[in-house]
């Protein structure tokens, strides 16, 4: 197996289970089940998180990144997985995940599914990083299993 393809495969291990820690989410009418998981450059789990995990308002990028300390030195060569695209926009707090990611140092980001326009009606989430310098890669062929966790909501099939 080449690096890109073993680079893929790994992306899709991690993912598969950020889309795991997505079904611990509490349901909620008014909110997306998302799981989040932070990868150390050497290959080791960091933290991960889910929606609601701590609090009625907490996403999955916010948990994970919570339980690092601020400025934790690996998080510069460190990847975080999030089912749903981060959020460049929040009803509930006044820092979007976009912006959390980007103040931590993390350095490369992957997500499964783009917010569609059912709370927010442009989520500029991936374009708020990738202007950052944040390489962000989409994993298409996840979608359907994020997607999948939040049937609970209107529009989402």
């Amino acid at each position: 197996m080449d690096g890109t393809s073993a680079a893929h495969e790994r992306d899709l291990y991690w993912m598969r289970r950020a889309i795991d820690l997505s079904k611990l989410c509490p349901v909620s009418e008014g909110a997306y089940s998302v799981g989040a998981v932070i990868i150390g450059a050497d290959g080791t789990e960091l933290s991960f998180g889910y929606s609601r995990e701590t609090d009625e308002h907490v996403h999955a990028e916010e948990a994970a990144l919570a339980k690092l300390a601020q400025g934790d030195p690996r998080l510069a060569g460190a990847t975080i997985y999030s089912t749903l695209e981060p959020c460049s926009q929040r009803r509930s707090r006044p820092t979007p995940c976009a912006q959390l990611i980007l103040v931590s140092g993390l350095r490369r980001v992957v997500v499964a599914w783009r917010e569609p326009s059912l709370f927010v009606n442009d989520c500029v989430g991936i374009e708020l990083l990738a202007e950052a310098g944040v390489p962000v890669i989409e994993l298409p062929e996840l979608a359907d299993s994020a997607r999948s966790v939040n049937k609970h909501l209107p529009g989402i099939t």
